[in-house]
């Protein structure tokens, strides 16, 4: 680890991850309530207006097509993107321009069809203004919540800056005067564009320890704050942190200078570019762990009797536990027990192990037959049911192994920043078992960078027709 003399060692993994499963939770539901506003506002209105909740059918196609309005513009507004270190002022303007919007093209609808007469003027501005209302409460009271959640530490990105510049210091100075933020700044990198001096914040090392070292430092997210000039030593850091299972954001010292105009985020008021995430995060992610949790739950209930089947002849064929329990590092770099059912006679690993070799490793002859067939991969459906693997995602490796292919293979430890799956794009592909791991990892690569629901279908489904007829996978 490293670390300057004399600097406490904080920089331990967090309990939390770096994607916002949290927010991505509140988000959906923010959109869920978006438009249950439009529909209650509407008639609860009507109900005002014309003291029924009978609603004639000129209205109810009216809250209606108001509703697929709504989701239509408030999603290609924008309004849903992520509002860390954004003004709540600003995101409630955007809500009432994106509502007035939607208000806009119904009366144009209305207008063509020349229908305008038939709705009242008083329901019409109740609703506009009831509805405008709500969503300033709605957002309010969200970021209450998320901002509780995030100012006691849960959801929260452990942060390590790389330069003390001008940008430097004054994210972190947000992100410590706004804690509902979520980021936790825990040290920083010296560089020789250093410009000022950040109170309390520990000096962990210089650049040169970072680019030697980088990819031990345990964090979610590095923040390369350093001038847009100096490319060559941003081109080293990032290489430095290729192999760090993390997020890499670049905070441009961009102050004095007339490019704020361009795309990117903003943290606390400060420019920040992404240089390298996952697909899967926020949405994506919520998306791909109800993905795994219900087909896994599925596909359990189907193998059940061929998993019984299995189980029988582990314990038949050899005496020792039905589960072979293995470390393998998941997502994060977070190491976790993988499920197999036992294919070799117990301690057969005593004298130590190698990567690869399966043809040459010790079985049992029932052992065999489950490895030749994959069949003793069942158990992970039970790790994914858990959480700590995906269906589909690069396959992991044990502890020893990625400290070895991590300092041999370029970005390697990018693989982690999605969980580990039972299959995935490397294993359909071919590479699978003793396989090229440079080819696996590019592979990987790609299954990251393209990540869809529609992709991991189509690796199960491929998985499923070609299981017994390849060669097991790792």
């Amino acid at each position: 680890m490293l670390l300057a003399s004399g600097q406490p060692s904080n920089l331990d993994r967090s309990d939390t991850t770096f994607f916002s499963k949290y927010a991505a939770l509140l988000d959906m539901l923010l959109r869920v309530g978006d438009l249950a506003i439009v529909v209650l506002s509407g008639l609860a209105v009507y109900a005002m207006r014309f003291g029924t909740f009978a609603v004639d059918g000129p209205y109810r196609i009216a809250v209606v097509l108001a509703t697929v309005l709504t989701l239509m513009i408030f999603h290609s507004s924008g309004i849903y993107r992520s509002w860390r270190g954004e003004s709540l002022v600003v995101e409630i303007a955007r809500v009432w321009v994106a509502w007035a919007g939607v208000l806009v093209a119904m009366f144009v609808l209305n207008w063509m069809m020349k229908t305008t007469d038939t709705f009242s003027r008083l329901w019409v501005g109740g609703w506009f203004a009831g509805a405008a209302a709500w969503f300033a409460l709605h957002r309010f009271m969200s970021r209450c919540v998320l901002g509780y959640i995030r100012a006691h530490g849960v959801d929260s990105r452990r942060v390590i800056l790389i330069g003390s510049t001008r940008a430097g210091r004054k994210i972190v100075e947000a992100t410590r005067h706004s804690p509902w933020m979520g980021f936790d700044v825990i040290g920083y990198f010296a560089t020789p564009h250093d410009q000022v001096d950040i109170d309390d914040l520990p000096r962990l090392g210089d650049m040169e320890q970072l680019v030697a070292r980088g990819d031990t430092v345990a964090c979610e997210q590095f923040w390369v704050a350093v001038p847009m000039h100096a490319e060559d030593d941003i081109h080293r850091i990032v290489d430095a942190l290729n192999d760090a299972a993390a997020t890499v954001r670049l905070v441009p010292d961009l102050f004095g200078y007339q490019l704020l105009n361009h795309q990117t985020a903003e943290l606390g008021g400060v420019p920040v570019i992404t240089l390298r995430r996952s697909r899967v995060t926020g949405h994506a992610r919520v998306v791909k762990a109800v993905e795994d949790r219900i087909l896994s739950a599925m596909i359990l209930v189907l193998i059940s009797p061929v998993m019984l089947l299995v189980a029988l002849g582990v314990k038949r064929s050899s005496p020792g536990p039905l589960f072979y329990r293995q470390r393998r590092v998941g997502m994060d770099g977070r190491e976790f027990q993988m499920l197999k059912f036992r294919s070799m006679p117990v301690d057969s690993e005593k004298a130590g192990v190698r990567w690869g070799d399966a043809r040459n490793k010790q079985t049992t002859r029932f052992g065999r037959f489950i490895r030749k067939t994959s069949l003793d991969e069942l158990p992970q459906f039970i790790n994914v049911l858990k959480g700590d693997m995906s269906i589909v995602g690069p396959r992991p490796e044990r502890p020893m192994f990625v400290q070895s292919f991590r300092k041999e293979i370029p970005q390697y430890m990018q693989k982690h920043l999605v969980k580990a799956g039972i299959t995935g794009w490397a294993q359909v592909n071919g590479w699978r078992g003793d396989t090229d791991l440079n080819q696996r990892i590019r592979c990987d690569l790609f299954y990251i960078r393209n990540w869809s629901v529609a992709l991991d279908l189509r690796i199960i489904i491929k998985t499923a027709l070609t299981t017994f007829f390849g060669k097991h996978a790792s």
